[in-house]
């Protein structure tokens, strides 16, 4: 069987703040949400999910060792709209590994990368 997609579901410790922050800073719309347990977030082809946080996770700060990754065309133009609105952890280059990216940290700590390739 084959897989349909994917998306990030990340543990927010406030939905309203959460949901804000995507809608006013990156551009996304919040198209479903169930109370403060769950809320889908859309920009163009990309979802991203928040869920409460719960269970023994509850009272401990969201960690992710990766990051979220999001492929845009063209990068320049979303690091014009971003760079003065957004926490950036990188500004925009050009990598040897044939990337051009930067990234932000959201209003939960969450590392995004947004990111085209050069060739």
């Amino acid at each position: 069987m084959p897989l349909k997609g994917q998306s990030v579901m990340l543990q927010v410790d406030n939905m309203d703040d959460s949901i804000q922050y995507y809608e006013s800073v990156l551009g996304f719309k919040c198209v479903a949400r169930m109370s403060d347990d769950w809320a889908n977030m859309e920009r163009d082809n990309i979802s991203i999910m928040f869920s409460e946080r719960y269970g023994p996770e509850k009272n401990k700060k969201p960690a992710m060792t990766g990051s979220i990754y999001i492929f845009a065309n063209p990068v320049d133009d979303l690091w014009e709209e971003l760079k003065d609105r957004a926490t950036i952890s990188y500004p925009i280059e050009t990598f040897d590994f044939g990337m051009r990216e930067f990234a932000i940290v959201d209003c939960n700590g969450y590392l995004i990368q947004f990111g085209q390739g050069t060739d």
